[in-house]
């Protein structure tokens, strides 16, 4: 009895600390209090602009206000990504960041790095692809680089701004493939989907974006693919050969996820953190992503930190071989 109430006081006193540091029971979550702005470094139609805009529907269903998807394009993507950054860590403004965040400061864009934000959720990588028109002359990747080789600087090629995703992966195809980065010209464009326009219209002659971006203007038999810059075939596409496998040792792909501006306090990005869980296993999501079809590849805040270093690590190496970096 004597070293039960001996001990008593000690243990009521833990308890009394505890309450102090603890939030107190029942205590409300952060909420926004009024609508989201959901930025969008690419033009609207593209991949990032068709991912934004569904994560933005599922996200107004978790947070319970309107989520608005703004384009801010320009300067290969440091305009919008510099907008979500400088935006105030109060909640409301969420960027869908992509792989050019890796790349841009590499090649003095902008000083912007990862390290301006609060990574919440990786979402989803798509590997490059090769594209001509339906009625261009080549029918395979060798026909195509045989030509660029033969006749430096007539095919032109086009797919997001200069030194972004898929100018990088053009420069390394036509690298390994042992040819002058600028026998194949890069013509700057918003996005896949302009440089998809343009590829019909004729003002360019490749487009080095994903497949995926493509596939409305494949399945229309307006465009043709050559090669997918994968490790393997894409299931969706089953007919268009790999690069390894047509003797080109090069693979690259595109990534998109969403984040917060730095500075963003623990308990909203907490907020966050539950939504994107939620809608990254939602079945409207999963059949979205499928039909797009987009590649899935899901990484929490931890491990999408660790993603985003590694990526400016990796791409920082490939940028100077590629020579494409200041």
């Amino acid at each position: 009895m004597r070293r039960w109430i001996g001990t008593a006081p000690a243990v009521f006193l833990a308890f009394g600390l505890l309450a102090v540091l603890s939030p107190a029971q029942g205590e409300a979550a952060w909420t926004a209090t009024r609508p989201i702005q959901l930025i969008c470094p690419w033009a609207a139609g593209g991949g990032t602009d068709r991912i934004a805009r569904m994560v933005g529907i599922l996200l107004e269903k978790e947070l319970g206000q309107p989520v608005t998807v703004v384009n801010r394009t320009g300067g290969g993507g440091a305009v919008g990504h510099t907008a979500g950054a400088t935006a105030a860590p109060d909640g409301h403004t969420l960027t869908i960041v992509t792989v050019e965040l890796a790349m841009m400061h590499w090649m003095g864009l902008t000083p912007l790095t990862y390290k301006e934000f609060t990574p919440i959720t990786l979402v989803n990588i798509d590997a490059s692809g090769v594209q001509v028109a339906q009625d261009a002359p080549w029918k395979s990747l060798k026909e195509l680089l045989d030509y660029v080789k033969a006749n430096p600087g007539k095919a032109k090629a086009s797919g997001t701004a200069k030194g972004g995703i898929w100018d990088l992966a053009r420069a390394g195809l036509l690298k390994t493939a042992g040819i002058p980065v600028d026998a194949m010209p890069w013509v700057p464009s918003t996005g896949a989907a302009t440089g998809l326009q343009e590829l019909v219209a004729g003002g360019v002659q490749v487009v080095t974006s994903s497949l995926v971006e493509g596939r409305s203007m494949i399945d229309a038999k307006k465009v043709r693919a050559l090669a997918n810059m994968a490790e393997a075939r894409d299931p969706v596409f089953p007919d268009v050969p790999t690069t390894k496998e047509l003797g080109y040792d090069w693979t690259l792909g595109a990534w998109r996820g969403f984040a917060l501006p730095k500075g963003t306090p623990a308990e909203i990005q907490g907020v966050y953190e539950k939504a994107m869980d939620k809608i990254v296993k939602n079945k409207e999501f999963l059949d979205f992503m499928k039909g797009g079809p987009f590649g899935i590849l899901y990484k929490p805040s931890a491990e999408f930190a660790k993603f985003l270093a590694d990526q400016d690590a990796t791409f920082g190496v490939l940028m100077k071989e590629a020579g494409i970096t200041k």
